[in-house]
């Protein structure tokens, strides 16, 4: 049994390409206790708390109970589950998944596949980042579930047909003018540009191609609050975007107003004179599928 091309081949609820990570973070954390505790069974009531942050940090806007993934993983041949009167999930219901002690865990073949196997923990990890989550993200989720992995191992890894484009790089930092489209930085050491990075808008993990359409030149830091869903990008005057913030997200200090608050409204920086903006159904999808809430109103400062 493939078991790498069984967690690429995950079976999704999908409605109008609703993102829906919701098993994968499942799959993530259990493979996480197994690395702890290979033995161990996650009883619902006592990871509920955790899946469901889980779910709100990395899952869309619109919110899922855990109840959902802990049942229907099932169905994927890598999990299964038991209550108090014996084999089998109860069904999607959270009191009665509490109320019958409700406990999942990886299956026997596939914990004994990990045990013989200790490397195959890294390669499933780096499908489930890659297809489900883009780079900028991957080491954080790592930490979030507790997964420790050497860097080699989450390396952004294609599993399908697909191959990114090694040119969309320099294509996208070109179009913006190697400056932050949302702040304006421009740092370099020397003649190398230092901390900026080309974003995708839709995701690759979900059918975002690599071009200019659909990238952004950002600051590791927007890079990575573009991605989490702080930041986004609405309709502007003319041909421009102005730029979202997330009234979810919350920052006191002056550092956190200078960089994130004050942003919004603001027009988006670039790209240069000839270069096509941000295809309107990418612009879209990212509105749709990973900004957070409803945006703030335009600062006056």
């Amino acid at each position: 049994m493939d078991w790498v091309e069984r967690t690429a081949q995950l079976r999704q609820w999908t409605r109008g390409g609703t993102r829906a990570p919701h098993k994968p973070l499942l799959f993530l954390y259990a493979l996480s206790r197994f690395q702890q505790d290979a033995d161990d069974e996650l009883r619902y009531s006592a990871v509920e708390e955790d899946l469901r942050g889980l779910l709100a940090e990395y899952g869309p806007g619109n919110r899922t109970t855990p109840a959902y993934p802990f049942h229907h993983l099932v169905s994927d041949g890598v999990w299964e589950v038991r209550t108090e009167r014996g084999p089998g999930s109860p069904g999607t219901g959270v009191r009665e998944l509490r109320a019958t002690g409700a406990a999942g865990r990886l299956t026997p073949e596939l914990r004994a596949a990990l045990r013989r196997e200790p490397s195959l923990l890294g390669r499933m990890t780096r499908v489930l980042l890659d297809l489900n989550f883009p780079p900028s993200l991957h080491g954080e989720l790592c930490e979030a579930v507790g997964l420790e992995l050497e860097e080699a191992e989450t390396a952004p890894l294609s599993v399908t047909r697909r191959q990114r484009d090694r040119r969309m790089r320099e294509m996208v930092l070109t179009a913006y003018e190697y400056q932050c489209a949302f702040c304006g930085y421009d740092g370099r050491i020397g003649a190398v540009p230092v901390g900026l990075e080309a974003a995708h808008v839709r995701w690759w993990a979900f059918d975002g191609p690599d071009d200019v359409e659909n990238g952004l030149c950002l600051c590791s830091l927007h890079h990575k609050l573009f991605d989490k869903g702080v930041l986004g990008l609405g309709e502007g005057h003319g041909k421009g975007h102005r730029i979202l913030v997330s009234q979810s997200f919350v920052g006191h200090s002056t550092a956190a107003r200078e960089h994130v608050i004050t942003l919004a409204g603001r027009p988006l920086i670039g790209p240069q004179p000839g270069v096509r903006p941000i295809a309107a159904a990418h612009r879209s999808w990212h509105t749709r599928q990973v900004f957070h809430g409803s945006p703030r109103p335009a600062t006056t400062a």
